[in-house]
């Protein structure tokens, strides 16, 4: 099969939590901003919908953290279909995964990522005109969660344990489970966003000191935006 390419469209990179907001250009709506998948599972479903006025091409595939991977030379140990199909305005698609098996471990869990390409389709009424065509590609977080972890996977950004390295913070996620945070606030300083990884220590690009009160927003499993606040210990 033939995948299309970075070099021959234009491809903007949407953020996952503007997908249910309304934008000008791109048409393809994902049912959802992250996708969880059981390790117990056969299969999860995906559900796509083209909510604008004309057909689109879709090209879709997971990748293993490298956003710029070609979709041909990626390994995942999932397979995905379909990889490319065309969907009419005001209709829906849904992608199917399937864990092919590997050596993923089963203490924690595991991302992958979820990209679907949009390509408008070519007007018949401007085939010779000049004109750029754009790509639109929406990345969404693929979680791959072994069954029986300790804990709740929704508990994890409450979980963090907030300390300073140098004028730094570091924060520990002691869960089996990955905690993704925006809109980070400490001192008056924002970082955007960070995702710490099961049994983990990061340091971020914040300034703090001990006692130093933390405020911000975590994802939970529904995509849901909550509230959470901390103290630097």
């Amino acid at each position: 099969m033939k995948f299309l390419t970075h070099t021959t469209h234009q491809i903007c990179t949407l953020a996952a939590l503007a997908l249910f907001s309304t934008h000008a250009l791109a048409s393809v709506v994902i049912s959802g901003t992250r996708v969880i998948y059981p390790s117990d599972a056969k299969e999860v479903s995906v559900k796509i919908s083209n909510v604008g006025p004309s057909p689109v091409l879709l090209q879709s595939w997971i990748d293993s953290g490298d956003a710029n991977a070609k979709p041909s030379a990626i390994k995942v140990p999932f397979v995905l279909t379909p990889p490319m199909n065309r969907v009419e305005a005001s209709k829906g698609q849904t992608l199917r995964i399937s864990y092919s098996g590997g050596a993923l471990p089963m203490d924690k869990e595991s991302v992958f990522w979820l990209n679907v390409l949009e390509v408008p389709a070519k007007s018949q009424a401007k085939t010779n005109d000049n004109r750029l065509q754009m790509a639109f590609r929406t990345r969404i977080k693929l979680f791959y969660r072994p069954t029986g972890l300790a804990g709740n996977a929704n508990d994890a950004a409450k979980a963090l344990t907030w300390s300073t390295r140098g004028s730094k913070v570091q924060a520990t996620n002691p869960t089996p489970f990955y905690a993704s945070l925006v809109n980070l606030s400490i001192n008056g300083k924002k970082l955007d966003s960070a995702m710490i990884a099961p049994n983990s220590t990061i340091t971020l690009e914040l300034p703090s000191q001990a006692g130093s009160k933390i405020s911000g927003t975590y994802v939970n499993d529904y995509g849901a935006v909550l509230p959470f606040d901390a103290v630097v210990k």
